[in-house]
């Protein structure tokens, strides 16, 4: 039992041991991950009734791949391509219009991106970065979706029935088709080679296009966290 415990540690600390890629080479790495993201300066939105939606945090999803060239053994440089869903939600609303009860839930604001990020890697030891860069966004998809339930009576026949609401409205002329952000974070590869990244990517430009109440001079804020596979080439 002891000889198995040894050389699964073994196998272990192969497998972890990192495996930086060595000066004047270049790596190419297909990615994929989650995200979690929101937009700033956005207040409260009054829905009437003394009511008030809150905004939250909304979770998407990433893909894409980036390449990278080794200038020395301490700084690289990568570029990439990659499509991001993000944006925001709401919290779940219940008012009564008349005598209808109404219940609106998972309200999100799903915006999709392809982004081109350039990246600077500083490797303070083998195998963990810590990077920054510039992030050029382009909007390709817009959508506003949101679910709800309304207790009311359908064929006027005196009984309440539940009746399930949900749809989807296309928000895109309302947003800037071009977003600037300064992404920023760590990696670490393994010797396998996998690669773990964690980004947080700080909006610059104005996202909405026209300002309404509430609504200010929003800009996207986006944390994403990816797993990918990096071979030379």
């Amino acid at each position: 039992m002891k000889k198995i415990v040894m050389i699964a540690v073994a196998a272990l600390m192969a497998t972890t041991a990192n495996a930086q890629f060595e000066k004047g080479t270049w790596s190419l790495q297909p990615y994929a991950g989650g995200v979690i993201s929101s937009v700033t300066n956005v207040e409260p939105l009054s829905i009437g009734n003394g009511q008030n939606l809150e905004k939250k945090m909304t979770v998407g999803c990433i893909f894409g791949g980036e390449a990278e060239y080794q200038f020395t053994e301490k700084f690289s440089a990568a570029a990439g391509v990659n499509y991001t869903t993000q944006g925001c939600a709401w919290e779940d609303v219940e008012y009564w219009d008349g005598p209808v009860r109404v219940k609106i839930k998972d309200q999100n604001d799903i915006l999709g991106y392809v982004k081109i990020p350039i990246v600077a890697n500083y490797y303070i030891f083998k195998g963990f970065a810590v990077k920054a860069g510039v992030q050029l966004g382009f909007l390709v998809t817009s959508k506003f979706f949101a679910r709800g339930e309304a207790e009311m009576d359908v064929f006027d026949e005196g009984v309440m029935r539940d009746v399930n609401i949900y749809g989807t409205v296309d928000m895109k002329d309302l947003y800037q088709k071009f977003d600037f952000s300064i992404p920023v974070g760590v990696s670490y590869q393994f010797k396998v080679p996998i690669v773990i990244d964690a980004r947080y990517q700080i909006g610059l430009t104005r996202l909405n296009k026209e300002t309404i109440p509430g609504v200010k001079n929003c800009k996207n804020s986006v944390f994403t966290l990816t797993v990918g596979y990096k071979f030379g080439l």
